[in-house]
Protein backbone atom coordinates (compact mmCIF):
# COMPACT_ATOMS: atom_id res chain seq x y z
CA UNK A 1 0.00 0.00 0.00
CA UNK A 2 1.26 3.56 -0.83
CA UNK A 3 0.64 5.48 2.83
CA UNK A 4 0.72 8.98 3.13
CA UNK A 5 1.06 9.85 6.55
CA UNK A 6 0.52 13.30 7.81
CA UNK A 7 3.05 14.00 11.05
CA UNK A 8 4.82 10.68 11.95
CA UNK A 9 7.76 11.31 13.81
CA UNK A 10 6.31 11.70 17.33
CA UNK A 11 4.57 8.95 19.54
CA UNK A 12 1.28 7.66 17.35
CA UNK A 13 2.86 8.88 14.39
CA UNK A 14 5.98 7.41 15.01
CA UNK A 15 4.93 3.83 15.93
CA UNK A 16 2.38 3.88 13.24
CA UNK A 17 4.99 4.27 10.43
CA UNK A 18 7.12 2.01 12.45
CA UNK A 19 4.79 -0.72 11.97
CA UNK A 20 3.68 0.41 8.36
CA UNK A 21 7.30 -0.20 7.55
CA UNK A 22 7.73 -3.77 8.97
CA UNK A 23 4.62 -4.40 7.02
CA UNK A 24 6.38 -3.23 3.86
CA UNK A 25 4.17 -0.49 2.65
CA UNK A 26 5.53 2.13 0.52
CA UNK A 27 5.56 5.26 3.07
CA UNK A 28 5.80 8.88 2.23
CA UNK A 29 5.87 11.57 5.51
CA UNK A 30 4.84 15.02 5.13
CA UNK A 31 5.61 17.20 8.22
CA UNK A 32 7.79 20.57 9.23
CA UNK A 33 10.90 18.47 9.32
CA UNK A 34 11.42 19.96 12.72
CA UNK A 35 10.93 16.95 15.02
CA UNK A 36 13.38 13.73 14.68
CA UNK A 37 14.22 14.30 11.39
CA UNK A 38 16.42 11.49 11.68
CA UNK A 39 14.07 8.84 11.68
CA UNK A 40 13.00 6.49 8.96
CA UNK A 41 15.30 7.47 6.29
CA UNK A 42 13.65 4.32 4.23
CA UNK A 43 10.87 6.37 3.88
CA UNK A 44 9.99 9.81 1.55
CA UNK A 45 10.48 12.73 3.21
CA UNK A 46 8.09 15.43 2.08
CA UNK A 47 8.25 18.77 3.94
CA UNK A 48 5.32 21.46 4.16
CA UNK A 49 3.24 23.04 6.99
CA UNK A 50 -0.41 22.40 7.36
CA UNK A 51 -1.29 26.29 8.09
CA UNK A 52 -0.66 27.33 4.75
CA UNK A 53 1.86 25.31 2.71
CA UNK A 54 0.64 22.06 1.37
CA UNK A 55 2.50 22.34 -2.25
CA UNK A 56 4.89 19.36 -1.87
CA UNK A 57 1.59 17.45 -1.74
CA UNK A 58 0.39 18.33 -5.07
CA UNK A 59 -0.21 16.49 -8.16
CA UNK A 60 0.51 12.93 -5.93
CA UNK A 61 -1.23 9.79 -5.86
CA UNK A 62 -1.21 7.21 -2.76
CA UNK A 63 -4.10 5.04 -1.75
CA UNK A 64 -4.33 5.72 1.30
CA UNK A 65 -3.52 8.51 4.24
CA UNK A 66 -3.82 8.62 7.95
CA UNK A 67 -3.63 11.83 9.28
CA UNK A 68 -1.72 11.88 13.13
CA UNK A 69 -1.71 15.56 13.32
CA UNK A 70 -5.15 17.64 12.72
CA UNK A 71 -6.35 19.81 15.72
CA UNK A 72 -7.45 23.10 13.75
CA UNK A 73 -11.00 22.71 11.76
CA UNK A 74 -9.40 25.10 9.03
CA UNK A 75 -6.07 23.65 8.27
CA UNK A 76 -7.46 19.90 8.57
CA UNK A 77 -10.47 20.96 5.73
CA UNK A 78 -7.83 22.31 3.58
CA UNK A 79 -5.66 19.31 3.48
CA UNK A 80 -8.80 16.66 3.26
CA UNK A 81 -9.89 18.75 0.52
CA UNK A 82 -6.94 18.69 -1.42
CA UNK A 83 -6.21 14.78 -0.86
CA UNK A 84 -9.55 13.97 -1.97
CA UNK A 85 -8.45 13.45 -5.23
CA UNK A 86 -5.20 11.87 -4.37
CA UNK A 87 -6.18 9.28 -2.02
CA UNK A 88 -8.97 6.47 -1.70
CA UNK A 89 -9.25 6.30 1.88
CA UNK A 90 -8.24 9.15 4.66
CA UNK A 91 -8.10 7.78 8.38
CA UNK A 92 -8.28 10.88 10.82
CA UNK A 93 -6.81 10.01 14.52
CA UNK A 94 -9.41 12.09 16.55
CA UNK A 95 -10.02 12.22 20.57
CA UNK A 96 -12.61 10.73 23.16
CA UNK A 97 -12.11 14.37 24.16
CA UNK A 98 -15.00 15.13 21.28
CA UNK A 99 -17.78 14.01 23.40
CA UNK A 100 -20.27 16.62 24.71
CA UNK A 101 -20.84 14.46 28.20
CA UNK A 102 -19.10 12.39 30.16
CA UNK A 103 -21.23 11.97 32.74
CA UNK A 104 -21.87 8.61 31.56
CA UNK A 105 -19.64 6.42 29.03
CA UNK A 106 -20.09 7.74 25.99
CA UNK A 107 -20.78 5.56 22.87
CA UNK A 108 -20.59 6.70 19.12
CA UNK A 109 -23.14 8.60 18.06
CA UNK A 110 -23.55 10.30 21.02
CA UNK A 111 -23.61 14.57 20.95
CA UNK A 112 -19.85 16.13 20.37
CA UNK A 113 -19.05 19.06 22.24
CA UNK A 114 -19.94 22.62 20.41
CA UNK A 115 -17.70 25.73 20.64
CA UNK A 116 -18.94 28.19 22.85
CA UNK A 117 -16.82 31.12 20.11
CA UNK A 118 -17.30 29.82 15.92
CA UNK A 119 -14.01 31.65 15.63
CA UNK A 120 -12.21 29.78 18.45
CA UNK A 121 -8.83 27.90 17.35
CA UNK A 122 -7.63 28.07 21.07
CA UNK A 123 -6.54 24.06 21.04
CA UNK A 124 -5.67 23.86 24.89
CA UNK A 125 -9.12 25.32 25.55
CA UNK A 126 -11.55 23.97 22.87
CA UNK A 127 -9.36 20.44 22.31
CA UNK A 128 -12.83 18.12 22.10
CA UNK A 129 -14.83 20.99 20.03
CA UNK A 130 -12.10 21.69 17.81
CA UNK A 131 -11.59 17.51 16.86
CA UNK A 132 -15.10 17.10 16.47
CA UNK A 133 -15.17 19.76 13.54
CA UNK A 134 -12.10 18.26 12.11
CA UNK A 135 -13.51 14.99 11.89
CA UNK A 136 -16.70 16.59 10.11
CA UNK A 137 -14.09 18.42 7.85
CA UNK A 138 -12.89 14.98 6.77
CA UNK A 139 -16.16 13.32 6.09
CA UNK A 140 -17.78 16.64 4.30
CA UNK A 141 -14.23 15.82 1.90
CA UNK A 142 -14.28 12.85 1.54
CA UNK A 143 -17.96 11.04 1.56
CA UNK A 144 -18.01 7.39 1.97
CA UNK A 145 -14.28 7.04 2.36
CA UNK A 146 -13.11 8.55 5.44
CA UNK A 147 -12.35 6.61 8.96
CA UNK A 148 -12.41 8.17 12.46
CA UNK A 149 -10.84 7.13 15.91
CA UNK A 150 -11.32 8.48 18.95
CA UNK A 151 -8.44 7.32 21.01
CA UNK A 152 -8.47 7.73 24.70
CA UNK A 153 -5.32 7.97 26.59
CA UNK A 154 -2.56 6.79 24.36
CA UNK A 155 0.39 5.22 26.79
CA UNK A 156 3.75 3.38 26.09
CA UNK A 157 7.34 4.13 24.82
CA UNK A 158 7.76 7.97 23.35
CA UNK A 159 5.17 9.34 25.51
CA UNK A 160 6.30 12.94 25.68
CA UNK A 161 3.65 13.92 28.00
CA UNK A 162 4.31 11.43 31.35
CA UNK A 163 0.22 11.13 31.75
CA UNK A 164 1.20 7.63 31.74
CA UNK A 165 4.66 7.26 32.36
CA UNK A 166 4.58 8.91 35.74
CA UNK A 167 3.19 6.02 37.48
CA UNK A 168 5.94 3.02 36.41
CA UNK A 169 8.54 5.76 37.54
CA UNK A 170 7.02 7.02 40.43
CA UNK A 171 6.06 2.95 41.65
CA UNK A 172 9.89 2.04 40.88
CA UNK A 173 11.33 5.11 43.29
CA UNK A 174 9.51 3.23 45.91
CA UNK A 175 8.26 4.21 49.33
CA UNK A 176 4.69 6.24 50.27
CA UNK A 177 3.63 6.50 47.20
CA UNK A 178 0.14 8.99 47.15
CA UNK A 179 -2.49 7.41 45.06
CA UNK A 180 -5.75 9.22 43.85
CA UNK A 181 -9.43 8.27 44.42
CA UNK A 182 -10.50 4.59 45.32
CA UNK A 183 -8.33 1.73 44.10
CA UNK A 184 -11.25 0.10 42.30
CA UNK A 185 -12.26 2.74 39.91
CA UNK A 186 -12.01 1.97 36.54
CA UNK A 187 -9.23 3.32 34.46
CA UNK A 188 -8.70 3.11 30.45
CA UNK A 189 -5.74 3.69 28.26
CA UNK A 190 -4.04 1.83 25.52
CA UNK A 191 -0.83 1.22 24.11
CA UNK A 192 0.38 3.39 21.28
CA UNK A 193 1.67 0.67 19.55
CA UNK A 194 -1.55 -1.55 19.38
CA UNK A 195 -3.32 1.12 18.76
CA UNK A 196 -0.89 1.80 15.52
CA UNK A 197 -1.35 -1.91 14.03
CA UNK A 198 -5.03 -1.49 14.66
CA UNK A 199 -5.36 1.82 12.66
CA UNK A 200 -3.22 0.29 9.81
CA UNK A 201 -5.51 -2.92 10.28
CA UNK A 202 -8.36 -0.92 9.05
CA UNK A 203 -6.70 1.44 6.45
CA UNK A 204 -5.27 -2.16 4.69
CA UNK A 205 -9.62 -2.82 4.79
CA UNK A 206 -10.53 0.46 3.41
CA UNK A 207 -13.00 0.48 6.71
CA UNK A 208 -14.65 3.64 7.35
CA UNK A 209 -17.31 5.40 9.99
CA UNK A 210 -16.31 5.76 13.79
CA UNK A 211 -14.66 4.00 16.41
CA UNK A 212 -14.00 4.83 20.25
CA UNK A 213 -10.00 3.06 20.78
CA UNK A 214 -8.99 2.36 24.11
CA UNK A 215 -8.87 -0.02 26.71
CA UNK A 216 -8.09 -2.58 27.89
CA UNK A 217 -10.86 -5.54 26.86
CA UNK A 218 -11.06 -6.13 30.53
CA UNK A 219 -12.44 -3.52 33.22
CA UNK A 220 -8.70 -2.53 34.58
CA UNK A 221 -8.78 -0.39 38.65
CA UNK A 222 -6.23 1.88 39.35
CA UNK A 223 -5.39 -0.27 41.88
CA UNK A 224 -4.84 -3.31 39.60
CA UNK A 225 -2.83 -0.41 37.25
CA UNK A 226 -0.02 0.12 40.25
CA UNK A 227 -0.51 -3.33 41.31
CA UNK A 228 1.11 -3.75 37.95
CA UNK A 229 4.01 -1.07 38.32
CA UNK A 230 4.57 -3.05 41.35
CA UNK A 231 5.20 -6.34 40.09
CA UNK A 232 7.00 -4.64 36.76
CA UNK A 233 9.46 -2.54 38.74
CA UNK A 234 9.98 -5.09 41.60
CA UNK A 235 9.84 -1.97 44.32
CA UNK A 236 9.16 -1.48 48.07
CA UNK A 237 6.28 1.61 47.10
CA UNK A 238 3.61 1.79 48.92
CA UNK A 239 0.11 3.55 48.02
CA UNK A 240 -1.06 5.93 50.10
CA UNK A 241 -4.62 6.10 49.00
CA UNK A 242 -6.20 9.65 49.07
CA UNK A 243 -9.87 10.52 48.08
CA UNK A 244 -10.88 13.03 46.27
CA UNK A 245 -12.46 15.47 48.81
CA UNK A 246 -8.76 15.90 49.87
CA UNK A 247 -7.08 16.40 46.52
CA UNK A 248 -9.99 18.90 45.27
CA UNK A 249 -9.46 20.79 48.86
CA UNK A 250 -5.61 20.67 48.17
CA UNK A 251 -5.62 22.32 44.74
CA UNK A 252 -4.54 18.87 42.97
CA UNK A 253 -4.40 19.27 39.53
CA UNK A 254 -6.68 16.30 38.06
CA UNK A 255 -5.09 14.37 35.05
CA UNK A 256 -1.99 16.44 35.05
CA UNK A 257 -0.39 16.58 38.51
CA UNK A 258 -2.17 12.87 39.33
CA UNK A 259 -2.59 11.28 35.93
CA UNK A 260 -5.53 9.08 35.30
CA UNK A 261 -7.86 10.37 38.23
CA UNK A 262 -10.67 12.89 37.16
CA UNK A 263 -12.44 14.49 39.76
CA UNK A 264 -16.17 15.42 39.89
CA UNK A 265 -19.10 13.04 38.47
CA UNK A 266 -19.49 14.71 35.04
CA UNK A 267 -16.29 12.93 34.09
CA UNK A 268 -17.25 9.67 36.17
CA UNK A 269 -17.80 8.16 31.69
CA UNK A 270 -14.17 9.70 30.60
CA UNK A 271 -12.21 6.77 31.99
CA UNK A 272 -15.46 4.36 31.04
CA UNK A 273 -15.85 4.69 27.71
CA UNK A 274 -17.81 2.08 25.40
CA UNK A 275 -15.50 0.14 22.84
CA UNK A 276 -17.45 -3.06 21.96
CA UNK A 277 -17.78 -1.65 18.09
CA UNK A 278 -13.79 -1.33 18.12
CA UNK A 279 -13.51 -4.82 19.96
CA UNK A 280 -16.01 -6.11 17.25
CA UNK A 281 -13.52 -4.13 14.54
CA UNK A 282 -10.84 -6.63 15.75
CA UNK A 283 -9.06 -3.99 18.06
CA UNK A 284 -7.02 -6.07 20.81
CA UNK A 285 -4.41 -5.58 23.55
CA UNK A 286 -0.95 -6.57 24.28
CA UNK A 287 -0.86 -7.38 28.15
CA UNK A 288 -0.81 -4.36 30.45
CA UNK A 289 2.42 -5.61 31.95
CA UNK A 290 4.25 -5.87 28.45
CA UNK A 291 3.25 -2.08 28.48
CA UNK A 292 3.99 -0.80 31.73
CA UNK A 293 7.65 -2.65 31.30
CA UNK A 294 8.62 -1.58 27.92
CA UNK A 295 7.13 2.46 29.48
CA UNK A 296 9.97 1.98 31.97
CA UNK A 297 12.55 0.48 29.96
CA UNK A 298 12.47 3.33 27.61
CA UNK A 299 12.23 6.14 30.36
CA UNK A 300 14.82 5.15 32.56
CA UNK A 301 16.94 4.98 29.28
CA UNK A 302 15.86 8.56 27.55
CA UNK A 303 15.10 10.64 31.16
CA UNK A 304 13.69 14.33 30.23
CA UNK A 305 11.46 16.56 32.46
CA UNK A 306 7.29 15.37 32.12
CA UNK A 307 4.51 18.21 32.32
CA UNK A 308 2.34 15.68 34.45
CA UNK A 309 3.19 14.42 37.63
CA UNK A 310 3.43 15.35 41.47
CA UNK A 311 6.72 17.17 42.31
CA UNK A 312 8.54 14.92 44.69
CA UNK A 313 7.95 18.56 47.17
CA UNK A 314 4.26 18.12 46.45
CA UNK A 315 3.95 14.56 47.18
CA UNK A 316 5.53 15.06 50.28
CA UNK A 317 3.50 17.81 51.20
CA UNK A 318 0.41 16.53 50.54
CA UNK A 319 1.49 13.17 52.27
CA UNK A 320 1.78 15.43 55.51
CA UNK A 321 -1.21 16.99 55.25
CA UNK A 322 -2.92 13.89 54.91
CA UNK A 323 -1.30 12.14 57.84
CA UNK A 324 -2.54 15.45 59.80
CA UNK A 325 -6.12 15.00 58.84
Amino acid sequence: MRLLVLGGTVFLGRHLVEEALARGHELTLFNRGQTNPELFPEAERLQGDRDGDLAALGGRRWDAVVDTSGYVPRSVRVSAELLAGAVDHYTFVSSISVYADFGRPPVEGAPVAQLEEPSSEDVQSDYGALKALCEGAVASALPGRSLVIRPGLIVGPEDPTGRFTYWPLRVARGGDVLAPGDPERQVQLIDARDLAAWILDLAERGATGTYNATGPAERLTMGGLLEACRSIAGADAHFVWADEEFLVARGVEPWMELPLWLAGEEWAGMLAVQIGAALQAGLSFRPLAETVRDTLEWARETPRDYEAGLAPEREAELHVALRGR
